[in-house]
C-alpha cells in the first residue's frame, strides 16, 4: 500500500471517529435533556401531591378550663410551630419585646407556659387607646391575612369595652389588653394559623369561672364584663372553679377566629398541642388544648337562603337590585322566571348569604324591589378547600382560584373577566391565556404548599 493511501485510510477513520463522537454526544445530549424534562414533571407532581396533602387544615380548640391569649399561642407553638418563624413575623411590628417560654406541668399535663416581657421604656403609660394600636397595625409591614386577623380582633375587643363603659369606639382606652404584650399575643396567633396553613378554626364550648377579679376599673364581677360581651351567642359551660377562665382578649380571640362551635368534628389528627394557664387548682388541669389535623375534604358551614316572588318589578331594575345585593356581602343571587297566578309572568329572587347578613339584605330586598314579604330559610353547606391566587403572567396579572377535592385533586379555575382583558390586550386568543393562566396557578399553589 502506498504511503499515499495510507494517509487517506487514516483520514476516513478519523473523519468516521469524529462522526460517532457526534452522534454519541447529541444522543447523551438528548437523553440528558428527556431525564431533565422527566426529573422536573415529576417534581412538579411531588409538589402538586404536596399541596393536596396540607388542603383542609382544620384546628380544634378545647377550652375545658378557658381561654387566654398566652394559652392559645403556647399552644400552637406547642402543636410544632417554629418559635424563629413567628418572632421573624412578628419582627415587622417593630416594638420591643421578649417571649419567653417554659415548660411547666397542670395537674397531669406538661405544657408550655408563655410570658411576653416589654421593659418599661417599650410600655404605654397608662394603657393604649384602640386608635393608637389599629394605627400601630395598619402601618406595620405585617402580612396582610395577618393584619386582617389582628384588626379584627382588636376591633371587636374595642366594640366590646365600648358597650360596657358606655364610651365611644374612639374613646376607648385599654389597660390591661393594651400593653405591648397583648398586641404580641393577638398578632402573634394571627401569624402563627397563617404559619400552619390553618383554613378553619372550631371550638368545643368554653368553660367559665365565677368569683371576682380587681382591674384597673375596681373589682368587677366574674366572667369580667367584656369577656362575657364578647361571649354573646358563643355556647359556655360552667368551669365549677372560682377564679377567671377566660380573659377579654382570650373571648375576642374566639369571637373573631372560630367559624363553628362543635365538639370535636371529624378530622384526621395530626398533631396536639397544649399551652398552659397559671396554676390554679380545679377538677381539670389549667390548659387550653388544640388539635391540629385535615378535615377530610370537606369544610362546613350555614347560610340562609332569601326568597322572593315578584310579578309587577321592572326587570331592568335587577342590574342596580343584584349590585346592591353583593355590595352589602350575598355570596350569590340567582334570578327564575315564573307563570305566576292569573298567568302573570313573574321571577323567584333568590338570595345567598352569611346568616348575620339577613336583616341587611332583607332590607335591601324590601327598599329596592316591590317585594312585600321575604321567605328566610337556614342551611347547613358542604363546601370545598379553595384559595384565591393573582398569578404574575405573561399577560399581565390574572386572578385565579384553586379548589381542592375530597380525593386532593387541585382544579385552577382562572377570573374571566381578568382573562378577557389580557386577550384584548395582548391579541392572543382567549383560550391560550386561560390555560397557560391555569398551568402557572397550579405551580405557584403547588410551590407555596411546598414551602
Amino acid at each position: 500500500m502506498s504511503p499515499r493511501s495510507s494517509t487517506g485510510v487514516s483520514k476516513r477513520r478519523r473523519k468516521t471517529a469524529r462522526a460517532v463522537s457526534r452522534r454519541r454526544t447529541k444522543a447523551e445530549a438528548r437523553a440528558r435533556a428527556m431525564r431533565e424534562r422527566e426529573g422536573s414533571a415529576k417534581t412538579s407532581r411531588r409538589k402538586v401531591a404536596q399541596l393536596s396533602r396540607q388542603t383542609n387544615r382544620l384546628l380544634h380548640l378545647e377550652p375545658f378550663s378557658g381561654i387566654a391569649g398566652n394559652m392559645f399561642l403556647a399552644a400552637l407553638l406547642d402543636l410544632g410551630l417554629r418559635r424563629r418563624d413567628l418572632e421573624a413575623e412578628l419582627a415587622a411590628l417593630k416594638i420591643p419585646y421578649t417571649l419567653r417560654v417554659r415548660r411547666v406541668r397542670r395537674g397531669p399535663i406538661a405544657a408550655p407556659y408563655l410570658t411576653v416581657s416589654v421593659p418599661q421604656r417599650g410600655r404605654a403609660r397608662g394603657g393604649r387607646r384602640y386608635a393608637e394600636i389599629r394605627r400601630l397595625l395598619e402601618r406595620s409591614p405585617l402580612k396582610a391575612s395577618i393584619k386582617e386577623r389582628a384588626l379584627a380582633t382588636f376591633a371587636v375587643l374595642g366594640w366590646a369595652e365600648a358597650k360596657v363603659h358606655g364610651v365611644p369606639l374612639s374613646e376607648v382606652h385599654f389597660h390591661e389588653v393594651g400593653a405591648a404584650d397583648a398586641v404580641v399575643d393577638i398578632c402573634g396567633v394571627a401569624a402563627a394559623l397563617d404559619l400552619l396553613g390553618i383554613e378553619r378554626v372550631t371550638s368545643a364550648p368554653v368553660a367559665l369561672g365565677s368569683g371576682q377579679v380587681e382591674t384597673q376599673h375596681g373589682r368587677l364581677p366574674l366572667p369580667a364584663p367584656a369577656a362575657l360581651e364578647l361571649l354573646r351567642g358563643i355556647p359556655t359551660l360552667p368551669a365549677s372553679v372560682a377564679w377567671e377562665t377566660v380573659t377579654p382578649t382570650g373571648a375576642a380571640l374566639l369571637r373573631t377566629l372560630v367559624d363553628e362551635f362543635v365538639p370535636l368534628p371529624a378530622m384526621t389528627p395530626e398533631a396536639v398541642g397544649y399551652g398552659a394557664g397559671d396554676a390554679r387548682e380545679g377538677p381539670m388541669p389549667n390548659v387550653l388544648r388544640a388539635v391540629l389535623g385535615r378535615s377530610g375534604g370537606y369544610a362546613r358551614d350555614r347560610v340562609v337562603y332569601l326568597e322572593t316572588h315578584l310579578d309587577d318589578f321592572s326587570p331592568e331594575h335587577f342590574d342596580f337590585l343584584m349590585e346592591r345585593l353583593f355590595a352589602a356581602g350575598a355570596l350569590d343571587v340567582s334570578l327564575q322566571y315564573l307563570q305566576m297566578k292569573k298567568n302573570r309572568p313573574g321571577f323567584l329572587v333568590r338570595v345567598l348569604c352569611r346568616p348575620a347578613q339577613k336583616l341587611d339584605l332583607a332590607r335591601i330586598l324590601f327598599a329596592e324591589s316591590t317585594a312585600l314579604g321575604v321567605r328566610v330559610a337556614e342551611y347547613d353547606r358542604l363546601v370545598l378547600a379553595r384559595e384565591r391566587l393573582r398569578i404574575a403572567t405573561p399577560f399581565g396579572t390574572i386572578a385565579v382560584k384553586l379548589v381542592r377535592d375530597p380525593e386532593g385533586r387541585v382544579e385552577a379555575s382562572a377570573e374571566y373577566d381578568d382573562c378577557a382583558r389580557a386577550a384584548r390586550k395582548s391579541g392572543r386568543p382567549l383560550r391560550e391565556i386561560v390555560r397557560e393562566t391555569e398551568r402557572l396557578a397550579r405551580l405557584a399553589g403547588a410551590t407555596r404548599a411546598a414551602d
